[in-house]
């Protein structure tokens, strides 16, 4: 490739992100807006639950204590454990129960380990759902990952069983995706209630396939094929749809499973596949977060800066060539370096890495990627001093306006920023202090000096034009 042709590929990159950057921002907008309209109903509940029961309207009181939500992507995994006929034959009906109870024992577990919500228990029938009550990205992925590993449960045990000449249960699973209205009822213990052709087809689904085979809709496969091997296993007919494709959930593939030949377990590339994934949803809370909490004067260390820096980040990362879990190391890291600033404007870089070692194991980073992570954060303390190549990645993104257009009106942020701290004097000084600190700053990848370098030295003579002799 020659040097033209990778300016290009930076360059394309570069508009990529930067609709991205727009398509966060306006989702931003949106969750702010929801984000307002919730807390004007807490109110409102708030009200009705501290007046007087026998002044509630008894509409008014069913609304307070059974809410509902509607979620727009929602994995339901409907379970029906067959075979109780049989094995009634053989067993007493103590002893059948008490291996039901086995089983779904286990199975809580699992959804507890995925964090999947155990929706209901009818007899032999298990019903749980990924992405309520919380909203995240992962669910498809994190529901199929449930069902292999309830499948491979329920095999073992079969085994053992047959081993011994017993009867033991047979399983059909059924996983499907698409929105739910969620009816969330009691304040201590809250139990859900899923409505919605999302449940009624999971539970075709799970009819329509065949003993111990894991039936997925088309909708779950399309978000899920990238990672699993799956089959073609024929279609339904659904109300107002048309019929709809099925897929037999065989394994995770083997470029993504540690057990190759078995497909059960899943390996370092899934996981930081996965990661990068669920990254979005992690932004989403830390983003939030800032622009609620962080102080008020910070004009240039606020949540849009840790936005550019994300970006950059990304793109300079793989303009340098790096791979996926070092683009994961990358954003994180760019998402909680200016996070400190809620605690304190002194060392924030530090305390950025105590706000990552709260966040980070919740999302499932290893402890050892959360090291990487804290010593990226402390990577952009000044001056930059990068000791490999994310460090340098991570110390040019963080400069990248250094070398920007609008170098000009981000510098004024700063300016006004460090003004009201009284860590900087007339605008004079700051101009004599900019050109010192951009004359003997460097870009230190090769993507960032092809991208911001000649800017920079334009950026030296328009400063020095500005600053009034003595």
């Amino acid at each position: 490739m020659t040097k033209e042709q990778e300016q290009k590929l930076v360059f394309r990159i570069a508009d990529l992100l930067k609709e991205n950057k727009d398509l966060t921002n306006q989702l931003k907008d949106i969750n702010d807006l929801n984000t307002k309209l919730q807390k004007e109903n807490e109110k409102l509940e708030s009200i009705i639950s501290s007046l007087p029961s026998e002044l509630i309207p008894k509409d008014a009181n069913r609304a307070f204590i059974n809410k509902t939500k509607r979620f727009e992507m929602t994995t339901v995994l409907y379970a029906d454990i067959q075979g109780l006929k049989k094995i009634a034959e053989q067993t007493g009906t103590s002893d059948i129960i008490d291996e039901l109870d086995q089983i779904i024992f286990h199975f809580n577990s699992i959804t507890k380990k995925y964090k999947i919500e155990k929706i209901k228990t009818i007899g032999d029938a298990y019903m749980c759902a990924g992405g309520v009550p919380q909203k995240n990205i992962t669910n498809p992925i994190d529901v199929v990952l449930a069902a292999l590993e309830m499948q491979d449960y329920l095999y073992q045990l079969k085994t053992e069983y047959e081993s011994q000449n017993k009867q033991f249960w047979d399983l059909k699973m059924g996983i499907h995706t698409g929105a739910v209205t969620a009816t969330f009822s009691g304040r201590k213990k809250i139990s859900y209630e899923l409505k919605g052709d999302t449940v009624n087809i999971a539970t075709r689904i799970a009819s329509a396939g065949e003993v111990n085979q894991i039936n997925i809709s088309i909708m779950t496969y399309e978000l899920v094929k990238q990672y699993f091997v799956c089959e073609y296993s024929g279609k339904i007919p659904v109300k107002y749809q048309g019929n709809l494709e099925m897929y037999f959930l065989k394994r995770i593939k083997p470029a993504y499973s540690k057990d190759r030949k078995i497909g059960k377990t899943a390996n370092h590339i899934f996981l930081n596949k996965y990661l990068l994934r669920q990254f979005t949803d992690l932004q989403e809370i830390i983003l939030d977060k800032l622009e609620k909490e962080l102080p008020s004067n910070l004009y240039y260390h606020n949540f849009k800066h840790t936005i550019d820096v994300i970006n950059q980040a990304e793109l300079i990362g793989y303009g340098e060539g790096v791979d996926d879990e070092s683009i994961l190391l990358l954003k994180t890291a760019a998402l909680f370096h200016d996070a400190g600033h809620i605690i304190g404007y002194d060392e924030h870089e530090y305390n950025g890495t105590k706000l990552a070692r709260e966040y980070l194991p919740i999302y499932n980073y290893t402890q050892e990627q959360i090291d990487r992570i804290c010593e990226l954060i402390m990577a952009t303390k000044l001056p930059p001093n990068p000791k490999n190549l994310l460090e340098s990645i991570m110390c040019d993104s963080d400069l990248d306006y250094l070398g920007r257009s609008d170098f000009i009106p981000v510098s004024n942020t700063l300016y006004r920023e460090l003004k009201e701290q009284d860590k900087i004097g007339d605008l004079n000084e700051w101009n004599r202090l900019q050109v010192k600190f951009l004359s003997n700053h460097q870009f230190f990848t090769k993507t960032g000096k092809n991208l911001r370098e000649v800017n920079k030295q334009m950026q030296i003579e328009r400063i020095r034009s500005l600053i009034k002799s003595d």
